[in-house]
This record gives C-alpha cells, sequence and structure tokens, in this order.
C-alpha cells in the first residue's frame, strides 16, 4: 500500500464524513441525563429535527441503527399474522421484509430486478386487488442503499388513495434523509425510518420514527411483542424532556449541531447541492463508457451512484486497487450485485472538490484494475460542476 496523506477518502455511501464542528460538539462533558440541561436539549431537538422530516408530528429517537427503527415502525403498528405489502428493491429492500417474516407477520414481497424503484402502478393493483383490506402495512424503502435508485413516494401515496385502501404507509428514509427532498406530511407517509450516519453526517448511533396521527392510533392496538421500541412510554418521557432509558447523549448534541448546518445551507439547497453531485457523478460514468445501475432516469438517487462493470472484471478489485493506491473508500456489490458494481457515495458533507478528487480517484483506480474507460470522466464531471 502507498504511504497515505491528507485525510482518507470516505465515499461510501454511509457512514458518511462526520463535519469538525459535529464532532467538536460531541466533544462536549458528558451531563445528567435526568437533569435540566439534559430537559432543554430534548425538547428543544425533538423540534428542531421535525422539518428534515417534513412533519409537525412527533419524531421519535433512539439510540440504535436504522435496523432497530425498521424493527420499531413494524412492532408498533402491526400483529402478528398481519400481511404487509413489500417490493424487491435491492439488498435492503430484501432484509426489511425478512425482518417482517421473522416477527410473525405474512410478506407479500414483490419481486423486482434491483435496477427499478417501486412502480406506483402495481402498488395501485395490488391494494385494489386487495378488497378485504387484509394488506395492512406497504413498506417502501424511498432510496435503496444497495442500488442507488430512489422510489417515487409521493407517486406511491397517491396510488394507495387511488386504490381507496386505509393500510399504513411505512417508509426508509435511512440514506436520504438530508440527502433528497422528503416530505412525511405531505405525501401521507405513516412511519418514516431514518438514521445518524448518511445525509445526517453523524456517526451511528442512533434511529428515529416519525409518525402520523393514523399510526399513533394504530399502535394502541397493535399486538406485536414490544418493550425497548414501544412509542408510549418514550413519547410520554419526552413531554418532560426525557426518555424511559439511557440516551445517546453525546450523539444529540451532535444532532443539534448537524441540523443547525443543515438549516444554515437551507434544505433545498442542500437537496439541489446533492442532485447537481450526483448529475456529475453520472456524467462521469457515461463519459468512461460504463452503466449506471439503476434504469430509470426518475429514479436516480441523489445520494449515491452505483457502477455497472462487464462482466469481466471484478468491482472488488477495483475497490481494493483504489483503496491501496488512493486511500479511498468505495461502497461494495451487495447480495446479488456482489462483485458487480461499486458504490460511489456523494452525500451528506461534502463539496465540489471533494467530489472532483473521488471521480479522479476512480477513474485512476479503474485504469490500474485493467478496466479500459474513456478518460474524459472527470473533464464531463468538472464541466458539469462548473457550469453549476
Amino acid at each position: 500500500m502507498a504511504t497515505s496523506s491528507g485525510r482518507h477518502f470516505l465515499q461510501i455511501p454511509g457512514p458518511t464524513n462526520v463535519p469538525d464542528e459535529v464532532l467538536r460538539a460531541m466533544a462536549a462533558p458528558t451531563i445528567d441525563h435526568r437533569g435540566p440541561e439534559f430537559s432543554a436539549l430534548v425538547h428543544g431537538l425533538l423540534e428542531d429535527v421535525k422539518p428534515v422530516f417534513g412533519t409537525e408530528q412527533p419524531v421519535v429517537v433512539y439510540p440504535s441503527s436504522g435496523t432497530g427503527a425498521w424493527e420499531a415502525a413494524l412492532v408498533n403498528t402491526l400483529s402478528p399474522g398481519d400481511r404487509v405489502l413489500c417490493f424487491e428493491t435491492g439488498h435492503f429492500a430484501t432484509l426489511w421484509q425478512e425482518m417482517a417474516a421473522r416477527l410473525g407477520l405474512v410478506v407479500d414481497f414483490v419481486p423486482g430486478d434491483w435496477r427499478h424503484g417501486v412502480d406506483p402502478d402495481e402498488v395501485e393493483a395490488r391494494l385494489a386487488a386487495d378488497t378485504g383490506h387484509e394488506i395492512k402495512a406497504v413498506c417502501v424503502v424511498h432510496n435503496e442503499t444497495s442500488t442507488g435508485v430512489a422510489s417515487r413516494i409521493g407517486e406511491i401515496r397517491r396510488a394507495i388513495d387511488a386504490a381507496g385502501h386505509p393500510a399504513l404507509y411505512l417508509v426508509d428514509t435511512i440514506s436520504s434523509l438530508g440527502c433528497i427532498d422528503y416530505r412525511h406530511d405531505e405525501w401521507g407517509v405513516d412511519v418514516t425510518v431514518s438514521c445518524s450516519q448518511k445525509g445526517l453526517m453523524l456517526p451511528p448511533g442512533l434511529g428515529f420514527n416519525a409518525v402520523s396521527p393514523k399510526a399513533l392510533r394504530a399502535s394502541e392496538t397493535a399486538g406485536l411483542p414490544r418493550s425497548f421500541f414501544d412509542w408510549a412510554p418514550i413519547l410520554r418521557a419526552n413531554e418532560q424532556g426525557s426518555y424511559p432509558y439511557t440516551s445517546a447523549t453525546n450523539l444529540l448534541y451532535g444532532l443539534r449541531e448537524a441540523l443547525r448546518i443543515l438549516y444554515a445551507e437551507g434544505l433545498p439547497h442542500v437537496y439541489a447541492r446533492h442532485a447537481r453531485h450526483a448529475a456529475a457523478t453520472r456524467a462521469a460514468v457515461g463519459a468512461w463508457g460504463l452503466e449506471v445501475l439503476c434504469l430509470d432516469e426518475r429514479e436516480h438517487s441523489g445520494a449515491l451512484t452505483a457502477v455497472l462493470l462487464p462482466e469481466e472484471h471484478d468491482a472488488d478489485h477495483v475497490r481494493r486497487v483504489i483503496l491501496e493506491r488512493f486511500d479511498m473508500s468505495l461502497g461494495a456489490g451487495l447480495g446479488r450485485l456482489a462483485g458487480r458494481v461499486f458504490r460511489i457515495g456523494h452525500l451528506g458533507h461534502l463539496g465540489d472538490l471533494t467530489l472532483a478528487g473521488t471521480i479522479a480517484g476512480v477513474q485512476m483506480g479503474l485504469g490500474l484494475a485493467g478496466v479500459k474507460v474513456d478518460p474524459g470522466g472527470i473533464t464531463a464531471a468538472l464541466d458539469h460542476l462548473g457550469q453549476a
């Protein structure tokens, strides 16, 4: 491995780079999680976090991973034997439906090719056919982290409404929150699932559920076992500025600072920046003569780009070369995409020059790994960035 200098390029689609201001905020002295200072922190933070979800409803914050937030969404709203409608858009959508089955739910899992998002027409057709309203929830991954495909959440909401179906709408925003425009209230989402280590620019350790009034009503009769993830005692404690367990206090300090950074830039500008970086990355991929995994232009992710290599090349070898030669980490292909794709993360704390360096490192690494590409890729990316 070449001797590295400078900072490591962490260009995986999460955990992402943590801004120095957030790291400094997290370095504050630990405080009493039952004292008045913590109570003030909680009261302020639970209001401050709402705009990034696009909600005025409660947001439950857990000391957990996104996987924990998945489980919380399911166990608080559903009962054993309930049917849920899920869609195979990639590795993480597959894991979520597997969790649902392990919890005792009956899963209708619509197969997919991992190159497209959820088809709103398919949602409407499935729900319209369910005349007995046996399907209790529709589970959708907004931005599939394994593929770089973003499903159209607002259109899916309209499809549910067109079918006249009362199913709950559960959405995973783990790699889209703070990166791609999202509107929990406007799109009629019942539970939005997310976590801290992607667009919110924090280390792993916080999970989120944004909860609609309909979901809260469902939680009153939901029959799946729950204790740690139970919304009710958490929301009661939140009214007093506390939690029924020990919170990740210093991560909450970091979250407050991360939200300040996002809101100072302005969420519309944050989303536009991510879209511009994604477009510049796709311009490079196209100029190299390679293929973006996502096939529908309406579903291109603003958070990451998955690059499909020709079958004769091993994407993991390309990633190893880039790590060893240029000290840059790229995302691996997951599940059925192992060895076929590498993923370029362009989310979170990222500027134009960081993206330009990322594209340059990928281009050099592809050549060193024996993948013949047009060297105009970096120029295409820079041209796009320069015009914006």
